[in-house]
């Protein structure tokens, strides 16, 4: 199953493909490892259904298409979800902070062009939510930013790291985390909540009990829809706040 209603964004280092959806005040969404597919499409779907235009970037456009990089096995059935992680891992680390940094205005300005007003909110998945901190750090139009199940969000001796760019933000943040989740540990999640608190901004930084990485996608063994709802109530909440008043 492919995903439609593709639109062609220009990035300084070609064309991306993004999925649009929805019409209103703009969310751009940050995908998973696992691109953008199917699952993502009816993510956006949900979020636009409370008002908003969603945008989801291909953010691995440098590595091919969302139809050439996309899953083409059922990511549900055991092993199979580790098995793709493998080819998927190293496209992460190729997507570096500095390629992040050329891509996301890109992202912004796209989104723009569709969306009601200036403020916009982000929200990202897994490695996606290290791109939404990414992006309210680059743009103060952004005013809210969630991340769930986010890896390596404050990782200590990194200069890169995500946590570092909080005191430049000026967005409400919701994160949730997994509790089974080792790129985001009890130290890391704690070492955030303290950057969060230092930079002075509003936010939740939560544990979701009994949630491993990657909880919201009902496409993976993964999936664990007390925690993926939770989620979905949290963003809810947290668009409404900052975007609908």
């Amino acid at each position: 199953m492919s995903v439609v209603n593709l639109i062609e964004i220009q990035t300084p280092d070609g064309p991306a493909e993004g999925y649009l959806t929805g019409d209103g005040p703009g969310v751009l969404l940050f995908i998973d490892a696992f691109g953008v597919r199917p699952q993502i499409a009816e993510m956006a779907d949900r979020i636009a259904a409370w008002g908003y235009t969603v945008l989801a970037p291909n953010v691995f456009h440098r590595d091919g298409s969302v139809e050439e990089i996309a899953p083409h096995t059922d990511l549900r059935e055991p092993g199979e979800r580790e098995k793709f992680f493998a080819v998927a891992g190293p496209r992460i680390a190729r997507l570096t902070p500095d390629l992040a940094r050329r891509d996301i205005p890109a992202y912004l300005e796209a989104l723009h062009a569709q969306a009601e007003g200036e403020r916009v909110g982000v929200v990202g998945y897994c490695m996606g939510a290290r791109l939404a901190v990414r992006a309210a750090a680059l743009d103060p139009e952004v005013v809210a930013v969630a991340g769930f199940h986010g890896g390596g969000l404050a990782v200590e001796d990194d200069p890169e790291s995500p946590h570092r760019l909080l005191p430049g933000t000026h967005a409400e943040y919701v994160f949730g985390h997994a509790d089974q989740d080792r790129s985001m540990d009890a130290a890391a999640v704690a070492r955030l909540g303290e950057a969060l608190h230092a930079a002075g901004l509003t936010a939740t930084n939560e544990v979701y009990e009994g949630a491993a990485h990657g909880y919201s996608m009902a496409d993976t063994s993964s999936y664990h829809e007390r925690a993926a709802e939770r989620s979905f109530e949290a963003l809810h909440r947290l668009l409404e706040r900052t975007l609908s008043t």
